[in-house]
């Protein structure tokens, strides 16, 4: 299989796009925690996020043609483990939210953002930034590129230290580190991964990481 062989080149690319994200997790932040929602801190989340975006499929694609695809599964091909694993999702952020109303489990950052100032615009800004967009590109770096760079070896061993690093380094980039929720993202992390290497697409963990997304801004208002 041809793949990137240089460590140090692939160590180099995932900085860039480490820092990159970075960047554009920042200018989120200084959106939802501003006193008010400014108009300019949501421009410069776009313009960064779009570009973050767009260098991301560029290079994921560009990647993928330097490994062999002929084991790939079209992720909607299988309707019933696609619903299977959107109602572990569902019932995962469900489980969180019931701990946070009833078993006295800490709110999110998130959450402690958008009490401080809830509105409508504040809302839909979460909806698009912290349900769609930043999930998708923690996706990207958590599992799509980290697979590409360090763990493409066929072995099961491999296989299983990578979903673990998967998720514990997507529960990180949530950036949420009481322990409790920092547990359950850890493991939503792994599903993403497990998804990932179960059908050799994106597209299936972009799609649950979305969905988590969505999920955790719509309980945010609940």
């Amino acid at each position: 299989m041809n793949t990137p062989r240089s460590r140090k080149g692939n160590l180099v690319r995932y900085l860039v796009y480490f820092v990159v994200f970075v960047f554009t997790a920042l200018a989120d932040n200084l959106a939802i925690k501003s006193p008010s929602i400014s108009i300019w801190n949501v421009i410069l989340f776009l313009v960064l996020a779009a570009m973050c975006l767009l260098f991301y499929i560029y290079r994921y694609n560009r990647e993928q043609r330097f490994f062999d695809s002929r084991f790939n599964i079209p992720w909607l091909s299988s309707f019933n483990f696609t619903l299977l694993l959107s109602f572990v999702v569902a019932a995962g952020r469900i489980g969180i939210s019931y701990l946070q109303l009833y078993k006295g489990m800490p709110a999110s950052g998130l959450q402690l953002a958008y009490a401080s100032h809830s509105t409508s615009s504040l809302y839909w800004f979460m909806m698009l930034a912290n349900g769609v967009v930043l999930p998708i590109l923690e996706e990207y770096l958590c599992t799509g590129f980290l697979f590409n760079y360090w763990f493409r070896t066929e072995k099961k061993g491999v296989a299983y230290v990578g979903i673990i690093c998967s998720g514990l380094f997507y529960a990180i980039l949530t950036f949420q580190f009481t322990p409790a929720i920092f547990a359950f993202n850890f493991a939503f992390g792994m599903l993403f991964a497990w998804s990932y290497l179960s059908t050799q697409t994106i597209w299936l963990p972009l799609y649950l990481v979305a969905l988590n997304g969505v999920l955790t801004v719509v309980t945010i208002a609940v």
